[in-house]
């Protein structure tokens, strides 16, 4: 068969299993969840052998180490994913709940359930995690999936889908509840999003370009997750300490993460004594600073490198340009903007921010109310880190994303937000007039 005939046919087993795993039960599902987590960690050295395939590929193509990091799976991080499938059995059943109850004028009762959406397509890159991830969200929720994970990670994908998908069949699930595509031409996705009637939303995460792609071409509903172009403004009220751990850990504690900050804001009144601690840590960090002509002015006060052009090797702080306020670097980069007051950073993360996570730092109760509300993110922080845009940190268990849109879901979202909800009318003979 072709590969348009490859996946149709995959689509087809999903949607047979999403009509059967909408009337599992909680116990049903969690018990598979189990027998997941479980072939997890039964099968972690055959999972770190498939993974190390790929990071061999993908060193060899040039891979950069924030990518390589983001493909790379040791047991520790099989473990982990073992762990978020067993943190989703403790969540509540997202199925079944009512949401509206009511007897209507005529004595009919209503009811509005909360049910699965179905069958769900989700195409992602370079992260074999979210392979475990997406399919236990998926089983949680009562779904169907049909997955597409990236060519630079495919042994690790195909390796973990194969496992999950017979520990649900063995669980008692149905054939079909996890299917995932395994050829790394690309027509397959486009295919895949096209397939109106079979899949009920399509997921896309991973870069700017695979988001927009699936957004502009497919013929399904779609759940956009974004891109992170995060900020961490300091305020001039703000503690220096909290300053300087906070965007140290938001910046460096993952560079390819989406919710890594990518760029600081700093008050001019305070620049000249918060930057030079912040600068000189980040450049010994290896985080080579993009700043305008007042960063670049303490940073020589200051006795720190600069130089024309950004060199990796040798981190220093380069002059800015436009682009890269708009950058999502995910890597060792990071713009840095001195700006004149609380207004002119809202203004600048609003017009260069992707809506994902963004952070101020102060003590000013009126500046963290302004920022906070004007803000336009699926995430707004006071004095923390914007690391913590995470399911599993909001208390969701495993993610499926994080959504930048303002429909159906924002922010991580989880197995409650793959759910629909249907009206359920209960009556006694009553006709309409």
């Amino acid at each position: 068969m072709g590969i348009t005939e490859d996946v149709v046919l995959l689509a087809k087993s999903a949607k047979a299993a999403s009509a059967k795993l909408a009337v599992t039960t909680a116990e049903e599902r969690n018990g598979a969840l189990a027998a997941m987590a479980g072939a997890l960690r039964a099968h972690a050295a055959d999972i770190v052998e498939a993974n190390e395939g790929d990071m061999e590929a993908a060193r060899a193509a040039g891979t950069s180490e924030a990518l390589l990091d983001r493909l790379m799976l040791d047991e520790d991080r099989v473990s982990a994913m073992a762990d978020a499938l067993d943190d989703l059995r403790a969540l509540p059943d997202p199925l079944g709940v009512v949401s509206l109850e009511s007897e209507l004028y005529n004595g009919i009762q209503l009811r509005r359930v909360s049910v699965p959406l179905g069958v769900v397509a989700m195409v992602y890159e370079a992260r074999p995690n979210v392979t475990a991830d997406a399919a236990g969200v998926c089983v949680k929720s009562g779904n169907a999936c049909v997955l597409r994970g990236g060519s630079l990670a495919a042994r690790s994908n195909e390796a973990i889908a194969d496992i999950l998908a017979a520990a649900a069949v063995e669980a008692g699930l149905p054939e079909g509840s996890i299917c995932a595509i395994t050829t790394t031409d690309r027509a397959a996705t486009d295919v895949l999003m096209e397939l109106h009637g079979l899949v009920d939303v399509l997921i896309p995460r991973g870069g700017a370009g695979l988001i927009r792609h699936c957004v502009e071409h497919a013929k399904v509903p779609v759940i956009e997750t974004g891109t992170g172009n995060c900020h961490v403004y300091v305020h001039a009220s703000a503690d220096p300490a909290w300053a300087h751990d906070i965007i140290m850990n938001a910046k460096c504690r993952r560079l390819g993460v989406c919710n890594a900050a990518e760029t600081l804001l700093v008050d001019e009144d305070i620049a000249p004594t918060v930057l030079p601690p912040i600068l000189r840590d980040l450049l010994d960090t290896g985080i080579t600073v993009h700043g305008d002509a007042a960063v670049l002015a303490v940073a020589r006060q200051v006795g720190l490198p600069v130089a024309a052009l950004a060199d990796e090797a040798v981190p220093s702080v380069v002059p800015a340009t436009e682009e890269d306020w708009a950058t999502e670097y995910l890597g060792p980069h990071l713009a840095v903007h001195v700006v004149g007051g609380a207004q002119e950073a809202i203004d600048h993360v609003n017009r260069y921010g992707t809506k994902h996570s963004e952070s101020i730092v102060a003590t000013d109760e009126a500046v963290i109310d302004d920022f906070l509300a004007q803000v336009d993110a699926a995430a707004v922080y006071a004095n923390a880190s914007t690391a913590f845009t995470d399911g599993g940190q909001f208390g969701l268990g495993a993610e499926i994303g994080i959504s930048t849109q303002k429909i159906h879901a924002r922010g991580p979202f989880a197995a409650d937000a793959l759910t629909s909800y249907k009206y359920v009318l209960r009556g006694a003979g009553q006709v309409r007039a």
